[in-house]
């Protein structure tokens, strides 16, 4: 077992990941030969070439997928079956829990420590929850006259193209995947440019569990390139993606210029914490708040970057903001003992310390952070940064950084603080900090967020949907709803009269 920072180091120098397209159960380099750079963010070195799927690329695993759902080798396996295979699924992926969590580090720069204990568990204890889910969904007979049969099945939609960020590589890829296989579809996964190597990893493992060939393709490339064309292919019947607001809107172009296939999507997120000035525990209030924008740099689609609290507590809770904020340990992501790693690539640094600048110009006030801090490095790391007393109108409380940057602004009443924290283009997530309940019922209902958590933030389990309102998308990854999310409902009417 793999502890020691000076071991994590090791192993490191030794890794030699996956760099190839995975189409049809075997790993195959791109048609015209074409690779790309996956850079680590700790150091900013090459870590590796990654084949870059083309048109033809895309096209040969969509038809592989497409086949493989033809077929019926996945589709007609029985409930029983297919979670027997996502059970050994889920399992292997806890066996090569150190494998996936050191490539999830140097991939996104993210601290080992929660590599190991958030990322590849999470991704498991998702593909096994499906798995034991199948099995217990039910359909339904319509309440027909005697002479008559209605059955309502959930039939699998064919072929999904799953596009995934870079954020949270392993756990938002099983959000997708998980429950698109466990109704028996056919997969197509395209993992961000940034971070390719877990995605390699897992198929793999998935052919090792059981799932047959060219059920489960990968096939790494360019977003505009690869990501383009498996939005705009005739044999994709959804698209699952997570990512900006802007390319999310082109895959609702590529349908439309496509067969109209479904497009569901998570996308960005400004999300309020709303702190009223009846909330006792001011210390538990800044403790969650920091941690919910800091938590893996910032980079977080649902990240609290947007602190709204009442005049009369806002110094008392911004100093225990900044001090938890000064606390927080930012390393090498190899090091155990580091709290907050890396910006995911030299292009988001930059979008980061833009945002900074632009936050000084329109009059934030940085008490904490506000530079790049480790350059020595070569690593693209950020300080995490409180702007003060910004308006909530400015582009920096208005636009998604996805950095470690919080922005503060008072509110006098209940009513402007519903009303500061839903005029944004965003409606992914938000919290409310308050000791009544009869406040926070009141409160949680006005806010126009797919989640709102009460006295805490970022609590979550795959048993509870999540998505947003308004730019921040629309359908719902996680929860059994997920599975009515990959399956088509089918009416069948059968006469049984003697007409």
């Amino acid at each position: 077992m793999v502890t020691t920072y000076e071991q994590w180091r090791d192993r490191a120098a030794r890794v030699t990941p996956r760099n190839e397209l995975f189409i049809d159960g075997a790993f195959v380099p791109a048609a015209d030969g074409a690779t790309f750079a996956t850079v680590g963010p700790r150091d900013g070195r090459e870590l590796a070439r990654i084949s870059a799927a083309g048109d033809t690329d895309v096209d040969r695993a969509v038809r592989a997928a497409r086949t493989a759902f033809e077929d019926r080798r996945w589709a007609d396996a029985s409930p029983r079956h297919r979670k027997k295979v996502l059970l050994r699924f889920s399992a292997l992926i806890r066996e090569h829990l150190e494998e996936l969590a050191l490539l999830e580090t140097l991939d996104v720069g993210k601290p080992i420590g929660e590599s190991l204990r958030v990322d590849v568990p999470g991704a498991a204890n998702c593909v096994q929850w499906y798995a034991e889910a199948v099995d217990k969904i039910y359909d339904e007979i319509a309440p027909t006259g005697a002479d008559a049969l209605a059955m309502i099945t959930r039939e699998p939609l064919g072929v999904v193209g799953a596009v995934v960020p870079w954020n949270y590589p392993l756990m938002i890829t099983s959000w997708k995947i998980a429950p698109a296989l466990a109704m028996g579809n056919s997969v197509v996964l395209k993992p961000a440019e940034q971070s390719s190597l877990s995605a390699l990893v897992l198929a793999e493992l998935a052919v090792e569990a059981g799932i047959p060939d060219g059920v489960f393709n990968v096939v790494p490339g360019l977003g505009p390139v690869a990501g383009a064309a498996l939005g705009r292919h005739q044999e994709v019947d959804k698209i699952a993606f997570t990512g900006s607001t802007g390319t999310g809107r082109r895959f609702l172009e590529y349908s439309a210029q496509s067969n109209g296939k479904q497009v569901a999507l998570e996308l960005g997120g400004k999300s309020p914490q709303v702190v009223l000035a009846d909330t006792e525990d001011l210390d538990a209030a800044a403790s969650a708040i920091a941690w919910g924008i800091f938590y893996n740099a910032g980079q977080t689609c649902n990240a609290g970057s947007r602190l709204l609290a009442d005049a009369r507590v806002m110094d008392d809770l911004l100093a225990g903001v900044v001090k938890v904020a000064e606390d927080i340990r930012v390393g090498d992501p190899l090091d155990p003992d580091t709290q907050m790693g890396a910006i995911v690539d030299q292009a988001q640094l930059d979008r980061v310390l833009g945002y900074l600048a632009l936050g000084r110009d329109e009059g934030g006030q940085v008490v904490t952070g506000g530079d790049r801090v480790r350059a020595e490095s070569g690593g693209y790391f950020v300080a995490p940064t409180v702007l003060h007393g910004v308006d909530n109108d400015a582009r920096v409380a208005q636009e998604e950084i996805f950095g470690p940057v919080l922005t503060t602004t008072t509110f006098t009443s209940e009513d402007e603080a519903v009303r500061l924290a839903n005029r944004t283009r965003y409606g992914l997530a938000a919290s409310v900090w308050t000791a009544r309940l009869g406040t926070a019922h009141r409160v949680a209902r006005a806010l126009r967020a797919g989640t709102v958590w009460v006295n805490t933030f970022d609590a979550s389990d795959v048993i509870t949907p999540f998505g947003g309102f308004k730019d921040s998308g629309s359908g719902r990854d996680k929860s059994l709803h997920a599975l009515d999310a990959y399956s088509a409902l089918k009416t069948t009417w059968i006469n049984v009269g003697n007409s």
